[in-house]
C-alpha cells in the first residue's frame, strides 16, 4: 500500500467525525494503540515528549485507544481523553476506540500490520503501545510494545524523516 493510500483510510476521531491520517496534517506520524490501565501506560510520558519536541516540525503522535488486550482500556472516549490530559498532559490526537486485531479490526490497522518489525515479523499487534512510524515517502516502520518511544531507533527514524 502506498503512503498516500494509507493516509486516506478513514477512522473516527474522538468527536465522532470521520477522519484520515491526512487530516492530522503531519508529514511524519507515530501511530500507537494505547490503553489507560496497562503496564506500558507510562509510555504516554515519552509519547508526549516526542510530540512537544517534534510537533512544530511536521510530526504527530496519534493515539488509537484499544480494549482488546485484557480489557485495559475499558472507559468511554470521554474517560480516556480526561485520563490522558489530566494524568499525562497529552496534547496529541487521541481518536475513538478501535480494534486492532481480528475480523473487526480497523482498516488502518489491517494495513499497518502488513509492515514487519525489525526482526522481519509482520501480522497481529502483540499488545498495547505497539508503534507504527508513518514516513512521508510511504515507508512504515514498526516498533513492538516493549520498545520505548524515546529509544534511539525511534528517535533516529523520526529525525531522519523530518530532515528529508
Amino acid at each position: 500500500m502506498t503512503d498516500s493510500a494509507l493516509r486516506q483510510i478513514p477512522f473516527t476521531d474522538a468527536q465522532g467525525t470521520e477522519k484520515t491520517l491526512d487530516d492530522i496534517g503531519a508529514d511524519v506520524m507515530l501511530v500507537v494503540n494505547v490503553a489507560s490501565r496497562c503496564g506500558n501506560t507510562p509510555q504516554y510520558t515519552q509519547l508526549e515528549e516526542l510530540q512537544r519536541l517534534y510537533g512544530d516540525r511536521g510530526f504527530s503522535v496519534v493515539g488509537f485507544p484499544c480494549n482488546q488486550f485484557m480489557g485495559q482500556e475499558p472507559g468511554s472516549i470521554d474517560d480516556i481523553l480526561t485520563f490522558c490530559s489530566t494524568t499525562y498532559g497529552v496534547t496529541f490526537p487521541i481518536v475513538d476506540k478501535i480494534k486492532v486485531n481480528g475480523r473487526n479490526g480497523a482498516e488502518l490497522y489491517r494495513a499497518l500490520k502488513t509492515t514487519p518489525d525489525a526482526n522481519g515479523k509482520a501480522g497481529r499487534v502483540e499488545w498495547n503501545f505497539e508503534k507504527f512510524l508513518v514516513l512521508p515517502d510511504g515507508e512504515v516502520k514498526r516498533f513492538r510494545p516493549e520498545q520505548q518511544p524515546d529509544s534511539p531507533e525511534i528517535i533516529e527514524a523520526i529525525e531522519a524523516a523530518l530532515v528529508r
